[in-house]
């Protein structure tokens, strides 16, 4: 893991200034902070989040203002990020689109997934160093896409841990389950923990689940189990994380895998 503790004035600021990193930041309790001119959720402490997804701007203005009410700006830059792009023709339509009779329920798995990410409160259980939450080759990152037929999909927004059905899968970080439905039609087995402030971890593919909507998790408690549900092509965890609508890269805040483990 490569975090880097950036000073801006008041403001510390905890991650890697690029795409698709989640920023974790302490300012003094009473401060007031905004991002690009939206206000940003503080907690009494100074505890703060922002995001940046895969093709965000790389310049972005950060503000605060202390209890004397004068308002600060400094610039964050990010590096920008390269992805990778994989061709694959010859499929079936079905593979590349899906048939018409399944857009209705595709349709309500989204709702219900970003009704759970609506959760916005001031539990600080992002500021937790993340952990894996489940082991095995590395066999999908973030941020890369697949042109299938000639036809550009939605680039992949996970880390894919590829392991055989029923390998455990761990909370990340403490959190509250915010959603856990066994069989959406593109993610198979999907549950959502939210970490507080914006942040959540979700969970595709799944087996199966070991904690009910409502449920507080504690970091490395077992929560389900990896499977191959959903259109996948054999047994893995998509481990994808959000702050907010914003699309982050879970690699970012955990360990690097060794070389062995990058398929």
């Amino acid at each position: 893991m490569t975090l880097s503790i950036q000073t801006i004035a008041a403001i510390d600021l905890q991650g890697e200034l690029t795409q698709g990193s989640l920023l974790r930041g302490k300012v003094p309790a009473g401060a007031h902070v905004w991002l690009d001119d939206k206000k940003v959720k503080v907690s009494p402490y100074g505890h703060f989040a922002i995001g940046f997804g895969r093709d965000a701007p790389l310049e972005h203005q950060l503000s605060w203002a202390l209890k004397d009410g004068k308002r600060q700006n400094s610039t964050i830059v990010l590096s920008k990020r390269e992805y990778a792009t994989q061709h694959i023709e010859g499929l079936a339509p079905k593979m590349v689109s899906p048939p018409k009779e399944v857009l209705t329920r595709i349709a309500q798995d989204n709702r219900q997934v970003a009704a759970a990410r609506k959760r916005d409160d001031e539990r600080l259980d992002f500021w937790q160093p993340f952990i894996w939450p489940a082991d095995g080759p590395i066999s999908g990152v973030y941020g890369s896409q697949r042109v299938l037929n000639g036809v550009p999909k939605r680039p992949h927004y996970g880390v894919d841990v590829a392991a055989p059905v029923g390998t455990p899968v761990y909370a990340p970080a403490d959190g509250i389950v915010t959603l856990w439905v066994p069989d959406m039609y593109y993610s198979g087995g999907t549950m959502i923990i939210d970490h507080g402030f914006g942040v959540s971890s979700t969970f595709l593919h799944l087996h199966a689940g070991h904690v009910e909507v409502g449920s507080q998790v504690k970091q490395g408690q077992l929560v389900a189990e990896i499977g191959a549900t959903g259109r996948v092509t054999g047994a893995h965890l998509d481990w994808r994380m959000n702050w907010l609508s914003e699309r982050l890269d879970p690699a970012l805040l955990v360990p690097k895998p060794s070389a062995s483990k990058m398929d």
